[in-house]
């Protein structure tokens, strides 16, 4: 089968494919779990089309992943963009030297590194991962960008949980293009 000739979705047919898990990480919590969604040919090839749809006119010198999941969509998104690919990863996980930062999130801190050399300044960077929630890890990814000199252009996610205000935390400087939002 040709890989034109699949069909696509829209996104009320992949939100069919995200299920929710009650109760993880910790009570109370209901975790969006995408993996239906990876395992479906169409749904994640329609996931990919959706999110750069509205980047095709822009132009993107960079697509900055994020450990783990952002990983998944990076890598397609950076290829459908023609752009490079820049893995911003958990300590210790990135070979040469690093530029860290610490960053608060809904469970405790994280930490996030970068190459030291990954950005050009003045490069047009979009940050891509697969959900928004506080905001703070697009958030640090961002910081690490804008201190090589890279310029965010906007930020991409599959899903947005719109009831944990994440999009407040990443200003009102870069578009912030959200496939799914969850409103609670």
């Amino acid at each position: 089968m040709e890989a034109g000739s699949l069909r696509s979705v829209d996104t009320y047919s992949l939100r069919s494919l995200v299920r929710e898990i009650p109760d993880f990480p910790e009570p109370g919590v209901g975790f969006k779990d995408i993996t239906p969604l990876l395992g479906d040919a169409v749904g994640f090839r329609s996931a990919i089309d959706l999110m750069t749809e509205p980047l095709r006119n822009e132009r993107i010198d960079l697509v900055v992943g994020i450990e783990a999941r952002g990983f998944v969509f990076s890598a397609p998104v950076a290829h459908a963009l023609a752009a490079g690919l820049v893995p911003i990863r958990k300590p210790g996980k990135l070979p040469g030297p690093v530029e860290s930062l610490t960053y608060q999130l809904e469970y405790g801190a994280g930490t996030l590194e970068i190459h030291t050399d990954a950005v050009a300044p003045g490069a047009r960077c979009l940050v891509v991962d697969d959900v928004l929630a506080t905001g703070g890890t697009a958030a640090a990814a961002a910081s690490l960008v804008e201190r090589q000199g890279g310029v965010v252009v906007a930020f991409c996610f599959l899903i947005e949980l719109d009831f944990l205000g994440g999009r407040a935390l990443l200003g009102d400087g870069a578009p912030i293009l959200s496939t799914l939002r969850y409103e609670g």
